[in-house]
Parts: C-alpha cells; sequence; structure tokens
C-alpha cells in the first residue's frame, strides 16, 4: 500500500511540473495583470528588464522572462508557453506568421555578428573577404571552433554561414556546447577558440575575455535584426498587455530606452534601433 501511495505522489509531481511550463527565469513590474516574452540575449544583457520595467510601471502589470534561445522562443509561442518573442530568425518568423500561430509582427532594433577568436588568429581569418570564407580557412586549418548548437538565432546564423562555405562542421575542432551566448564566449576564451558572438554580448563581456579579440566583421549578412512577435488566435493576439508592450517598444519611447541601453555602463551602445535596422531587412 505504501509503495502504490508513494507512486502516485511521484506521478503527481511529475504533472504538476509539466503543467508549470516553461521556468520564469526574472519578472520585472508591480504586476498583478501578467504576461510571459522568451526570448535570449536582450534578457540576459539587461535590455529587457529596462523596457520591461517602463511598460509595467506605466500598466500596472509584470512582465515574466523566460529564458530561451529564438528557436526555443518561436516553439513556445507555437505551442502556447508563452505571450510574446523577442527573436532573430527572420525565416522562421517569416514562416511562423504564415501559418497564422504568430502575429504583431515588429521590428525593434539590430546588433551584428563578430567572428572572435584568439589573438593570434591560428586560421588566419582577419584576411578573409567574407564570413564564408572565414569559416573555410577555420575549417581547413581544424581550427578549434565553439557552436551553441541549439537552434538559437545565433545558430542558425552559424549554419548558415557553414552552408554558404560549402562545408559540414566535423571533428575533434569542432565543439557544440548547448550553452547560451555568455557562456559559450567564456568558453571560448578559456580553450581558445573561434566563435561567432553578437555585437551586444561582446560589448558587454569583452574585459571578462581578454584572451579574444574580434578577428572579423562587417560582411553585410552578419548585420542580426531582431523583431517581436505575439502569439495569435483566430488571428488576434493571446495577450492584450503583449500586444501593447511590441507597441510601446516599437513606440519613440521604446526605441529611446534601446538607443541608450549599455552607454553608462560600456561606453556604447549594445544595440541599434529600429530605424538603423530596417537598411537590413
Amino acid at each position: 500500500m505504501r509503495t502504490i501511495s508513494l507512486l502516485v505522489l511521484v506521478l503527481c509531481l511529475f504533472a504538476a511540473a509539466a503543467f508549470a511550463g516553461p521556468n520564469v527565469e526574472e519578472r520585472y513590474g508591480p504586476g498583478p495583470k501578467s504576461f510571459t516574452l522568451a526570448t535570449g540575449s536582450p534578457g540576459e544583457l539587461g535590455l529587457l528588464r529596462q523596457l520591461g520595467e517602463a511598460y509595467c510601471a506605466a500598466n500596472q502589470c509584470r512582465l515574466d522572462w523566460i529564458k530561451a534561445g529564438s528557436g526555443q522562443s518561436l516553439d513556445l509561442l507555437k505551442a502556447g508557453e508563452t505571450d510574446m518573442i523577442m527573436v532573430h530568425a527572420p525565416a522562421a518568423e517569416k514562416k511562423a506568421q504564415a501559418e497564422g500561430w504568430a502575429g504583431c509582427a515588429s521590428l525593434i532594433g539590430s546588433n551584428e555578428f563578430f567572428i572572435v577568436g584568439p589573438a593570434n588568429d591560428p586560421a588566419g581569418i582577419a584576411k578573409a573577404a567574407s564570413a564564408a570564407a572565414a569559416y573555410q580557412k577555420i575549417a581547413k586549418a581544424q581550427a578549434r571552433f565553439f557552436s551553441r548548437g541549439d537552434n538559437s538565432g545565433t545558430h542558425k546564423k552559424e549554419m548558415d554561414t557553414w552552408k554558404d562555405a560549402g562545408i559540414e562542421p566535423a571533428g575533434d575542432w569542432y565543439i557544440v556546447t548547448k550553452a547560451f551566448m555568455t557562456a559559450t564566449l567564456k568558453r571560448a576564451n578559456d580553450e581558445g577558440g573561434y566563435f561567432m558572438t553578437d555585437s551586444s554580448t561582446w560589448a558587454a563581456e569583452k574585459n571578462n575575455t581578454p584572451k579574444l579579440a574580434v578577428l572579423f566583421s562587417g560582411d553585410k549578412k552578419l548585420v542580426n535584426t531582431y523583431h517581436a512577435l505575439c502569439a495569435q488566435k483566430d488571428g488576434k493576439p493571446v495577450s492584450d498587455l503583449a500586444a501593447g508592450f511590441i507597441t510601446f517598444v516599437a513606440s519613440p519611447k521604446g526605441q529611446a530606452i534601446i538607443n541608450a541601453f549599455g552607454k553608462e555602463t560600456h561606453g556604447e551602445a549594445l544595440y541599434n534601433d529600429a530605424a538603423y535596422a530596417k537598411k537590413y531587412e
């Protein structure tokens, strides 16, 4: 009898965990109303906190941040486990909108990708003519390269670049971390490898990764545009609060927060605004 009771208890705990949905990393705003948002770097670096606190103070609500890369964020939106997302995966975003489960699409800003690596640049990518050519040099040298391998926007961009290079990366030199941006950047620093990082994370973390340097940048294909999307049903937003937040982020007040974010702490803005990003749509 005791064994059966224990089994029932275990099953109930598993059911409760499944029902609870994805973990909330942080919460911003006083409440009592709330909405959920899944994203990666804007949350990790603190931009989401500033945007969320400004919006929620005026609307008496709370923003619950779910930490997820672009691929996982889109999966959560489709499954109805988040009210909105901020992502940088244009092809997947367009597919989501065409299928009807994502709406409220709004360009909110951009950054770009850098290829960083050991300062002595063992693969010689600093002289590459394009991002694809840089990857070809890394593969030819079998120089250590770190990949997030998590279907995030960064991982998608990395894989697109390998495709442009005509290479399917594999071997001991190609290391998949299954970790977020900052963690993978620090591992590349500690273990002496190359990595494609976004410029925002680099600006925030470059002093913590002294063994790395930006070795390649400037390819227009590495410009990284961010969009916000909300969950929708029958063509209408599931959460009015989430739809309102997207409008706020795209407004002059929201864009001013994006334009200023990082300047005080890092001496430079970590993101470009939507007006700049529009040039690369």
